[in-house]
């Protein structure tokens, strides 16, 4: 079993048109600077106030209201938030119903603004996301779209996606444009793809909430792709780092990713409850845990968790962390009563694919 190898390494200025709604310029504009746009971040439901926390770190973001903000800086900015599923522009109309935006001065400005989030993100096709979208109102829309911007419409796989609602205010309706051809959460390093592979916003929840520390020795169980393992390297500094799985495909899976994300971390073919490594060797144990679906079986899992929370406690430092999810929440919390070793704090619990996970932050007793 090789050892964790280290790691050395307001300015808003809307430009409301006829027609358009919204608050106009907030506080503390300067007309100099570029104009700023309204955004609004997606995120997945559980995960909002780390979005959230993320939103706040970004110079200029301002009036921030939920996912909700205004941005006069480039957009390639936000294209880098990595808690977020989407991020998308938002423009508002003064119109009763999206009939309303096949008028010609609301289609113009319509045709204008998405002109502007394609000319920024590439996308080389959209598609429409609104109740009703098989409409003849949304049909046109998508037609008269399609021939003023030269874009096709790809109602299933669509690049850009241009949501429809009704504005917040019960009066017009909003039009939101994801600002990127795919997702923020299909990561670019992600080559590798696995059956039962975690979120990378998942992954990224779970280390700024575990603690980011530059001193840790982190130990990656079952490592599968390596969702875990990249998203920390990508975070900075760790004193250490290492995953291990027991599948030879997951493990090549894992090193294909790491390669395309430019990150060398060690990953070994091991069985977790079997490492031969010291014991405290860790600071942080992180892990997606087999749910029992499309990853290991609710039967083996019976013998497996309370395997795993001995094994980890013997690893792990005497002020070090265990982090894991788990969509086995009545197994995990019926092995937590009935060991001695670990006291829990539930992080968060997260919707993603038919699934409600609870992520854990363990520590040691006494």
């Amino acid at each position: 079993m090789p050892r964790p190898r280290s790691n050395s390494n307001p300015a808003y200025a809307r430009r409301p048109s006829a027609g358009k709604t919204g608050k106009g310029r907030p506080k503390g504009d300067h007309r100099a600077r570029q104009p700023a746009h309204e955004y609004e971040l997606e995120a997945l439901p559980g995960l909002e106030e780390v979005a959230a926390t993320e939103l706040a770190g970004v110079p200029l973001a301002r009036d921030i209201r939920g996912l909700r903000f205004w941005y006069p800086g480039s957009p390639e900015r936000l294209t880098r938030l990595r808690a977020a599923v989407a991020a998308y522009r938002i423009q508002s109309w003064d119109v009763p119903r999206p009939r309303g935006l096949l008028g010609h001065q609301q289609l113009g400005e319509l045709v204008g603004y998405v002109r502007e989030v394609v000319e920024v993100g590439g996308h080389r096709s959209f598609r429409i996301g609104a109740a009703g979208k098989e409409s003849p109102t949304m049909q046109r829309l998508a037609e008269e779209l399609s021939a003023a911007l030269g874009l096709p419409h790809d109602p299933e796989e669509g690049e850009l996606l241009l949501r429809l609602r009704p504005s917040a205010s019960g009066q017009g309706w909003d039009v939101l444009a994801r600002i990127t051809p795919r997702p923020l959460s299909a990561r670019a390093w992600r080559e590798c793809n696995m059956g039962g592979g975690l979120n990378a916003t998942i992954a990224y929840a779970m280390h700024k909430l575990a603690g980011q520390r530059d001193e840790d020795r982190i130990f990656n169980p079952m490592s599968g792709s390596g969702t875990l393992l990249i998203e920390r390297a990508l975070l900075g500094p760790y004193a250490a780092m290492v995953g291990v799985d027991i599948s030879e495909g997951a493990v090549a899976c894992a090193r294909t990713n790491l390669r395309a994300a430019g990150k060398e971390v060690e990953v070994a073919q091991v069985n977790a409850l079997h490492t031969g490594l010291p014991a405290r060797s860790f600071d942080l144990v992180i892990t997606d845990l087999p749910w029992g679906d499309a990853i290991g079986s609710h039967q083996s899992n019976e013998t497996l968790y309370p395997a795993f929370l001995k094994e980890m406690h013997r690893l792990t430092s005497r002020r070090g962390r265990l982090c894991l999810l788990t969509h086995e929440l009545r197994l995990f919390e019926r092995v937590m009563r009935e060991q001695d070793d670990w006291e829990a704090k539930e992080l968060f619990q997260v919707y993603s694919g038919g699934h409600h996970p609870k992520a854990y932050l363990l520590h040691k007793r006494g």
